[in-house]
């Protein structure tokens, strides 16, 4: 007779591990270790542009905090590193320096990748949405796109989109104009 382990880990034992090993990013979803590649230079391109500009914007205003690929806790078994995250200044003080981000974000980022399509899309969006993060933006820097969904009644339904060259304003950030074309990795680097 054989024995199979069936226990979750949970986000605290998880959280416990310490850093990731080089070259890959861990991630705990639904109590089990996922392991994904450490990010491509046409994510990590508009992954720091798009930071940059939301940075830059959040910080003149004074909204509040952005930070990036940050261990946030989305509930008992799922700890996720969204590419992007930002809290309201209302809601800032759930970032302590050394700890983990226990509290949904107000904004979640992601930027996808071949590989990482159908997470971004399906899962993610779904644990996002249960989480309570009020805004989500998926950002595709194959496709060139850039769509953006609030919470609503427990879903998300989709408030804006961009595509190629265009300048866009997207919640929560009514007064920014974001120029797709400074997201998109260089053509001549290619």
């Amino acid at each position: 007779m054989s024995i199979v382990s069936t226990t979750k880990m949970t986000a605290r034992q998880f959280l416990m591990l310490g850093d990731d090993p080089p070259g890959v990013r861990l991630e705990l979803v639904n109590g089990e270790i996922a392991v994904s590649p450490s990010p491509r230079p046409r994510h990590s391109y508009p992954d720091r542009k798009l930071t940059q500009i939301l940075v830059s914007h959040v910080e003149a205003h004074e909204l509040g905090m952005v930070l990036g690929d940050t261990d946030t806790i989305f509930g008992e078994y799922d700890v996720r590193r969204p590419d992007i995250i930002y809290f309201t200044k209302e809601r800032q003080q759930l970032i302590k320096a050394d700890e983990a981000i226990d509290g949904p974000p107000d904004l979640c980022v992601e930027i996808i990748s071949p590989s990482s399509t159908a997470v971004d899309r399906r899962d993610k969006f779904k644990r996002y949405a249960r989480g309570g993060v009020a805004y989500y933006w998926m950002l595709d820097p194959m496709a060139q796109t850039i769509e953006a969904y609030r919470l609503s009644g427990g879903r998300y339904r989709l408030v804006g989109r961009g595509t190629g060259e265009q300048i866009v304003r997207l919640l929560p950030f009514p007064n920014l104009d974001i120029p797709l074309a400074e997201l998109w990795f260089p053509k001549h680097h290619q």
